[in-house]
């Protein structure tokens, strides 16, 4: 049976030189079609009314509405009336935990899984895959487990950064850590450069954007792709998770 799965998975919510969701307005607006409400999940920020009051003002300029789960007596509920989920970026310790403390993974996943489009930025893109243990962030608080989402049957790891070889810095590099996540794991990790997105539907994962991302898989060099490249076959899709 074909996933109908809609999964928009981006590496960061702002790029340098440009605002707010500015590098992915066209896809959101593509992405989300004839959705009109968005519930947007705060959570990975401490000041989550600033964030909602940021993030409301950049949907409505695009012509959506935007309510926030943090501030609804029933998330559940809303998660059930709302088009389209949004979640954001910010400290995906704090995001997976608040998710956990408030029982939302489930009604998150069943309603992705029955079609419900989902956007994911940094954090939110993190919490997508099966654990959060690819993610750079530090643990300022202790969720019940790493296990998330489980949208895709990949680990995310946005604002992922190359090895510098002139770089003086001792400490280990984003590809060495991932390294060492499959040295104890088997899933598949996706490092999605700043400025590239995720693109998730009928079975198909695409990288979009500029900036391309790296495929790692245990016991396998990392693999190198550009935009536009659908990567089912090194990640496996939606159908898999």
């Amino acid at each position: 049976m074909r996933s109908i799965s809609r999964i928009l998975l981006i590496s960061n919510s702002t790029v340098h030189g440009r605002g707010y969701l500015d590098h992915v307005e066209d896809e959101i607006r593509n992405f989300l079609g004839g959705a009109r409400t968005v519930l947007f999940f705060p959570f990975a920020l401490y000041d989550r009314d600033s964030y909602v009051a940021k993030t409301k003002a950049r949907f409505a300029a695009i012509g959506y509405s935007l309510e926030s789960a943090h501030a609804t007596d029933n998330p559940k509920r809303a998660i059930e009336q709302a088009d389209a989920i949004f979640i954001g970026g910010g400290n995906t310790f704090r995001l997976l935990k608040a998710l956990q403390d408030l029982d939302l993974l489930e009604a998150i996943r069943r309603k992705v899984k029955t079609g419900m489009p989902y956007i994911g930025s940094s954090a939110g893109s993190n919490v997508a895959g099966p654990t959060i243990r690819t993610t750079k962030d530090m643990p300022i608080v202790e969720p019940s487990s790493f296990d998330s989402l489980r949208l895709v049957p990949f680990q995310i790891s946005p604002h992922y950064l190359d090895p510098d070889p002139t770089s003086t810095h001792m400490g280990e590099t984003q590809e060495e850590r991932i390294v060492q996540f499959l040295e104890e794991n088997e899933t598949p990790v996706v490092g999605i450069r700043e400025g590239a997105w995720l693109w998730i539907e009928n079975g198909n994962v695409t990288l979009k954007g500029r900036t391309g991302a790296r495929i790692f898989r245990r016991g396998e060099p990392p693999t190198e792709t550009t935009p536009g490249t659908e990567i089912s076959s090194l990640v496996g899709g939606p159908d898999a998770s």
